[in-house]
């Protein structure tokens, strides 16, 4: 899957460029990788922060820069810490006949029998890396924990195979397991004894 995004070359001096950039609702850029120079871009943030949320992280981003097709993925987002603005992206230029390797979310779906039970669902693994052609990565790997009962795990082997990536995290790695409850979390819920102030018993 790919989307298009319109960007325009920039200058990189004087830096206080950037800031005019983000001042007009633009972010400052970079792009390099794969056929391509290191190169600074800008683009209109209304329309990026749409594209991060109507598309998947691992989502192709195709750009024209100066007459030339680029394909990218997002590499990374830097964003104020303040105000969650977007304050600058790097875009990693890919081949779309080569294999590359990402992170890709883990999604635990279902209702655990072990939970129904008085278990405690614990995950420990939020991603994996996948390898794959960029429009073969997939938006997320959805794990079924309907059959997990109390004091069963799943690992990454565990994982449904697929023809179009290979995961490369170790398969030893649990990605989720369903626990007795600790003393502390039985106990939640359950009304303490009052405190009795001033009281003169002894």
């Amino acid at each position: 899957m790919s989307v298009s995004l319109e960007v325009s070359k920039r200058e990189v001096r004087p830096r206080s460029l950037r800031n005019k950039l983000r001042h007009e609702g633009k972010v400052p850029a970079i792009v390099y990788g794969y056929n391509v120079e290191s190169t600074p871009i800008s683009f209109d943030r209304a329309t990026f922060s749409k594209v991060l949320r109507e598309n998947a992280a691992n989502t192709v981003i195709t750009m024209n820069i100066e007459g030339k097709k680029v394909n990218t993925l997002v590499h990374k987002v830097q964003s104020n810490t303040f105000t969650n603005q977007l304050e600058h992206v790097e875009f990693l230029s890919v081949n779309m006949t080569e294999e590359t390797e990402v992170e890709t979310e883990i999604v635990l779906v279902g209702e655990s029998t072990g939970v129904k039970s008085g278990g405690v669902l614990a995950q420990n693994l939020y991603t994996v890396i996948v390898s794959a052609t960029p429009d073969q990565l997939p938006e997320n790997i959805e794990v079924d924990i309907t059959d997990l009962a109390l004091g069963d795990s799943i690992t990454v082997a565990d994982l449904p195979k697929n023809d179009a990536y290979t995961i490369i995290t170790d398969g030893e790695e649990q990605i989720a397991a369903v626990v007795a409850p600790t003393e502390e979390e039985e106990s939640t819920g359950e009304a303490a004894e009052p405190e009795v102030i001033g009281s003169t018993e002894e």
